[in-house]
């Protein structure tokens, strides 16, 4: 028989543990959403589509970029910021489809359909 070894990454995990910190804020999901799905956004129009302050937005910026998951492009004195990796909105439709699948075993514990 032969035996099989394999070596993990471990530097992979502390990555993918950072990628999910900063996806666990509610305002900064909504972020990668809207970005995902309307492009790229600036500042000021996060702030009115989330309505939270511009710092608080900044502050969550700063996160989703640290993390990887996002970008910006200066134009002139604007500046945008976009998903560096569209998949991750693929992602969503996973937790999604996660969520579903727990509403319906809920559901069918409590006997509705």
């Amino acid at each position: 028989m032969i035996k099989v070894v394999i070596f993990i990454n471990k530097d992979i995990y502390k990555a993918r543990a950072t990628i999910a910190k900063a996806l666990a804020n509610e305002t900064r999901l909504q972020i990668i959403d809207i970005l995902g799905q309307k492009g790229e956004h600036c500042v000021c129009e996060l702030t009115e589509i989330l309505g939270v302050s511009q710092p608080t937005v900044s502050k969550h910026l700063k996160v989703l970029k640290n993390a990887g998951l996002i970008d910006f492009r200066k134009e002139g004195l604007k500046v945008t910021y976009f998903l560096r990796t569209p998949c991750v909105s693929g992602f969503f439709g996973c937790l999604d489809k996660v969520l579903q699948e727990d509403l319906k075993r809920k559901q069918q514990e409590l006997g509705i359909n």
